[in-house]
């Protein structure tokens, strides 16, 4: 009996360890996996333009032919909601809208240069907010660099929190793509666009106060400048001031901003009251529209009613930079989201079993891997399509994750994205720049003042409720 009891033990034992090696291997896999589809982003994202998405659907077939993934759906109804978007905010500058409203910032801002660190990244917010992307800030950055300048204020101070402005409000724009994205992936939870503005909204406004009330006291004083200093006594400053594109057809473009508001208005009372949406019936009964399908509908209803009404070429619209940087946005969603989601998807038991207890009792460190993902990604509606599938399988409150939304907003940590570089390059004064040490350039503090304050009142909000 003894000679027995031991040998069971010892198959035992060999079962054990063999299982702990098929453990070890399955991690190794998954590492393995992992570095390719980090390989993948960070040479996409070196690539530029639409190199980030083309160089996911590469990683894709490593993922799928080399280590025998099945690969998820592609993100489609996200990417034609991104689509739609752009198609309405293209029309709209084509038609001269987005010039008319830069020449009303241009106006509140001369109007107020005294107060321009205060008010500049609330122009900007809002410009985002309305348009649904980061890139309309590209027009008014010149705009408060110059008035800056003149008021004699170190155009470090606006400019820095202005940029993480425009990106804090991506997560607070009802049609942004990162929006959309979220919104679409928390369908299930019967989670309304009311339910996530309500938190985004003030939360990341909260935020960007409190950055712009840093801002004002960053660095010296414009006057004790020394590289401000060098350079006028170089001559390298101009004197010529800048002044914005003057609108051809002030009648078209306040139309198109009415109609693209509209259509934007439209979106918000869709999405917060169920009601409204249309009922059809169907052999399985009674069938609401889906929020992807109304997005989808009115945006394009919008772009004809601004072609139609206003006369506007197409061909111009789809040349403007709107439909440019949309469309690579759209691409990075379809390569980089359909791989990030194909191998969170084949690797979610492993996942599950070595961090689903960590994640559980510490929520916010998802925030974290929001933000780090954020960085490499270099876009807030990839980062939330290809990571949210992870918290909700986790287990993580619906609630929680919109809270922790605004830490998509990690890719001004490495000062190399388009708006940090133009905001830059828009200081003629040379007082925002990017540090010695890399990190420790113009955006760095207001963008983590903004981030973070945004994610703790979040957090805050949804434990309150």
């Amino acid at each position: 009996i003894g000679s027995g009891l031991v040998g069971s033990e010892n198959v035992y034992k060999r079962q054990e360890k063999n299982k702990t090696c098929i453990n070890y291997f399955i991690k190794i896999l998954m590492l393995l996996q992992l570095l390719f589809v980090l390989v993948a982003i960070i040479i996409g994202a070196r690539v530029g333009g639409i190199g980030l998405g083309i160089l996911g659907g590469l990683g894709l077939a490593v993922l799928t032919f080399v280590f025998g993934l099945q690969p998820t759906a592609p993100p489609i109804d996200v990417m034609l909601m991104i689509v739609a978007v752009i198609a309405a905010a293209s029309c709209m500058q084509a038609a001269g809208g987005l010039d008319l409203m830069v020449k009303w910032a241009e106006k509140i801002l001369r109007k107020n240069p005294h107060h321009i660190t205060l008010l500049s990244p609330f122009v900007t917010y809002f410009f985002t907010f309305f348009a649904g992307t980061g890139h309309v800030a590209y027009s008014v950055l010149p705009v408060i660099a110059e008035v800056a300048k003149d008021t004699g204020i170190r155009p470090e101070r606006p400019l820095g929190i202005a940029v993480i402005a425009s990106q804090q409000a991506i997560t607070a724009s009802p049609i942004s793509a990162a929006t959309v994205a979220m919104l679409s992936m928390l369908a299930g939870y019967n989670i309304s666009l009311f339910d996530i503005l309500k938190i985004s909204i003030p939360c990341t406004l909260a935020g960007v106060l409190l950055g712009a009330l840093y801002s004002m006291k960053v660095g010296k004083e414009l006057k004790d400048d020394p590289e401000y200093q060098r350079r006028l006594a170089t001559g390298e400053i101009s004197g010529d001031g800048y002044h914005t594109t003057e609108v051809a057809s002030h009648g078209k473009a306040l139309t198109s901003v009415i109609l693209f508001l509209a259509a934007t208005i439209g979106i918000v009372l869709f999405g917060s009251i169920d009601g409204l949406r249309p009922t059809f019936t169907t052999a399985q009964g009674e069938v609401q529209m889906e929020m992807s399908h109304i997005i989808e509908v009115l945006m394009l209803s919008a772009a004809s009613l601004i072609l139609l009404f206003t006369k506007t070429d197409g061909i111009k619209a789809a040349k403007g930079s709107v439909f440019n940087a949309g469309m690579q946005a759209v691409v990075a969603i379809f390569g980089i989201a359909w791989m990030g989601d194909t191998f969170i998807a084949g690797n979610m038991e492993v996942m599950k079993e070595n961090i689903f207890g960590l994640v559980t009792d510490m929520p916010w460190l998802f925030g974290v891997a929001l933000f780090l993902m954020s960085i490499l990604l270099f876009s807030q509606a990839a980062t939330v399509r290809s990571l949210l599938p992870l918290g909700i399988a986790l287990g993580i409150s619906p609630y929680m994750l919109i809270a922790l939304f605004p830490a998509v907003n990690g890719y001004f940590f490495l000062p190399n994205y388009p708006t940090v570089i133009a905001a830059i390059n828009f200081d003629t004064t040379g007082t925002t720049r990017i540090g010695k040490y890399l990190l420790n350039h113009s955006f760095m503090m207001p963008g983590l003042i903004a981030t973070i304050v945004s994610v703790v009142l979040g957090i805050v909000w949804v434990s309150m409720m």
